[in-house]
Formats: structure tokens, sequence, C-alpha cells
């Protein structure tokens, strides 16, 4: 009985020091929204400098796996691995093509995080606003604690959920077509100018 005992407060102190090595949702968040916003903001970065550095942000930042699969639904597992495997930097490469000049075009407006909601141990929503001279637009973080981080999945902008939002561009594209087709789709979408 003691070892049974034993054993469940090691995994209990495993889980609970995960978490708190992972810091709170909200400093993270707080923190890579922080850095985008330096980066945007640095006059003597030329763009292209830029866009690398939030690259490598957005893949610290955001479980590309879970925002693909989330994005495809029921339909990631009409992919075969092969697939999946090319589907996740696709759709990065489309979500940055759709997304880039909006954060480039970042002009000090202000932004503020209001709190962080836990879902459940490891799901928890950060909410924020961004405050421009004549409106307030509410952004909510979907996060995500795997492998010791938290990591976005999803982001809601006024109530419009990206993960949502792709995944009925999706679930449109294949229920007439197949995995293959809608990764050519991207492809085509990816290598336009």
């Amino acid at each position: 009985m003691k070892k049974i005992i034993f054993g469940l407060c090691i995994i209990l102190l495993l889980a609970f020091s995960s978490a708190a090595v992972a810091g709170t949702p909200l400093d993270t968040i707080k923190g890579y929204i922080n850095k985008v916003l330096a980066i945007v903001s640095d006059k003597s970065l030329p763009r292209d400098a830029k866009v690398k550095k939030i690259e490598v942000l957005y893949e610290q930042m955001f479980d590309e796996e879970e925002l693909s699969r989330r994005s495809l639904g029921r339909n990631w597992k009409k992919f075969t691995p092969a697939q999946q495997k090319e589907f996740i930097p696709l759709f990065r490469q489309v979500l940055e093509k759709a997304y880039i000049d909006r954060i480039l075009a970042y002009n000090n407006e202000k932004i503020v995080f209001s709190k962080e909601v836990m879902n459940s141990p490891t799901l928890a929503e950060v909410r924020s606003t961004v405050v421009t001279s004549n409106r307030e637009v509410p952004i909510v973080y979907r996060v995500i604690l795997k492998g010791g981080a938290w990591k976005a999945y999803d982001v809601v902008i006024e109530n419009v959920s990206l993960v949502q939002n792709y995944r009925t561009q999706f679930n449109e594209i294949l229920s007439k077509n197949s995995p293959d087709q809608l990764l050519d789709i991207l492809r085509k979408r990816v290598k336009k100018k």
C-alpha cells in the first residue's frame, strides 16, 4: 500500500513540477507577444529579417501539430502519416502568407492581457485585448501544456476561432476532394505571390 501511495505522490509531484517549470499560460503568451512586438517595432530591421525572426517565434509559440490536427478535425485521420507530416509545414506557410502583413502593420496599439482561464491542468485560455484609438479587439489564445511548455493551438479574434475558420474551409474542400488534392491546393496557395 505504501508503494502505491508513494507512486501516486511521485506522479503528482511530476505533474505539478512540469506545470511549474512551464510558468503560467499568461506569462508564456505575454512573453512571446512582447518579443513579436519588439521585432515589429525595431526600425533597424528590414522586413525580411523581421519575418525570419517572427517565424522562429511562431515555431516556439505554437504547437503546430495540435493546430493542424484541430484545423482538420475529423479529417486528420483520413490523412496518412506522410500526408499529415506534409500538411503541418504547408499549413504554417499558408498562415504566414495570410497574416504576416497584418502582424508587420502593428503600429504601437496597446495590448492588455487580462487573465488566464484554466480549463484543465493542461488546457487554458489567455485573454487579451488590443486597444486602438477607436476600438477594442478581444483576442483569446488557447494553449496546451505539452513537454513542459505552454503552446498555443488556436487564436480567437472577436469570437472567431482560427481553428474553426480553417476547419470549415478544409471540411468543404475535403467533402469533394481527397487529402492529396487538399495538399495540392495548399502547395499552390503557398507558391502564389
